[in-house]
């Protein structure tokens, strides 16, 4: 199974002339964006459902091969009781049915508030949606990292649906006092929740929080190559996302991961566009 790496975002104002080429509408750089990375966290869907004519543009936009994984919308992972929200999470996923072809894990990411007390009711939703799709579950609660009896029951219940628990890696950001607005944002947004490195369905799920610094990003990148080629091994298709505290260096680390991997990634087109304009 191949390697899916890619970003929280396609666009970003830093990255014309880098990343993307210079010149494009912002309704452009998702073709440029997918001509070097092969999927993309929706996070757009956590805040409001995309309209059919955004999700139609993005099939046309992107290779067969890439990946959107949406997020669940905010209204059905933080709002009442999970059991109660499956019809909301079905009708979504009716709703994405021009990317249907193109879905990776759908991620349903749970408020720190939500604990053991939903489990029976995560178990409900989760048993309700249709098994031809992959998910992702990320948990946020202290109860859920404290190796405990919640923690077993959590894990025990993903394996049972084949869902994914997604992987938070946040130490880089945490790992200094901040000496830059982006990194004290960083610090006062992300959660610091501890690494527990666990693959529960056939698609593990990895958001890696780099610092600006990329030298401060090796340490804690190092211990996971084991792990992630481990599980391509294992014929499962692993997602790798790469994060910084503002997201500007988010392309340039998610190279070096990608490099490390021995998957390097295509030459960015906006780099290619300026040595093109060097040679004339």
């Amino acid at each position: 199974m191949p390697l899916y790496l890619g970003l929280s975002q396609w666009s970003h104002p830093a990255w014309p002339g880098q990343l993307l080429g210079k010149g494009l509408k912002t309704g452009e750089h998702l073709a440029d964006y997918g001509c070097v990375f092969n999927t993309v966290e929706g996070n757009t869907s956590f805040y409001g459902v995309p309209d059919t004519a955004s999700l139609q543009r993005w099939d046309s936009q992107t290779p067969d091969a890439f990946r959107f994984t949406f997020k669940f919308p905010a209204t059905i992972s933080h709002r009442g009781q999970l059991a109660e929200n499956t019809a909301a999470a079905l009708d979504f996923i009716n709703h994405l049915a021009p990317l249907h072809h193109k879905l990776g894990p759908l991620m349903l990411q749970l408020p720190r508030a939500t604990g053991p007390e939903q489990l029976d009711g995560l178990d409900r939703l989760l048993a309700g949606l249709p098994p031809s799709f992959s998910y992702g579950v990320e948990v946020r609660h202290p109860a859920f990292f404290a190796k405990g009896e919640a923690e077993r029951r959590l894990n025990r219940l993903l394996i049972r649906h084949g869902a994914n628990r997604i992987i938070m890696d946040s130490r880089p950001v945490f790992s200094c006092p901040p000496d830059s607005p982006a990194l004290l944002e960083a610090q006062a947004k992300k959660p610091r929740v501890p690494v527990h490195i666990i693959s529960t369905g056939a698609s593990p799920v990895v958001r890696f929080i780099g610092h600006p610094e990329p030298a401060r990003n090796s340490s804690f990148w190092k211990p996971w190559l084991p792990h992630i080629n481990h599980w391509l091994k294992q014929d499962k298709a692993v997602y790798l996302f790469a994060h910084t505290a503002d997201n500007r260096q988010a392309p340039d680390l998610a190279a070096h991961l990608a490099q490390t991997l021995g998957h390097p990634l295509a030459e960015f087109p906006g780099r290619h566009q300026a040595g093109q304009g060097q040679l004339f």
